[in-house]
């Protein structure tokens, strides 16, 4: 298993709603069970266990997978918490080395 954190300016109900549009399509993840805080999310590659907590301005983002850090799922879970906005104001998206 592995897990991974992310601090993040949007709130809870954002970073479920962003997961639950980009997961399925990334890597074929879908959303099958949680609450307005947490999500299971299931697939061919394996099983995510997302939960976003607020903290002040910012919310505490944290994926568990259950596979290794080298699967595929692991690179795409890190691939979408690397896309949310750091700072208010911040855009997020893909980085200057990946494709949009």
């Amino acid at each position: 298993m592995a897990g991974y954190q992310r601090r993040t300016a949007l709130s809870p109900h954002d970073v479920m709603e962003q997961a639950g549009h980009a997961l399925p399509e990334m890597v074929g993840l879908n959303r099958t069970g949680g609450s307005s805080h947490e999500a299971t999310f299931d697939g061919a590659e394996g099983t995510l266990k997302l939960s976003a907590h607020r903290h002040g301005p910012y919310t505490s983002v944290l994926a568990n997978t259950d596979r290794l850090r080298t699967s595929r799922i692991d690179y795409e879970v890190q691939r979408f918490l690397n896309r949310l906005p750091y700072e208010p104001g911040d855009v997020g998206g893909p980085g200057s080395g990946e494709a949009s």
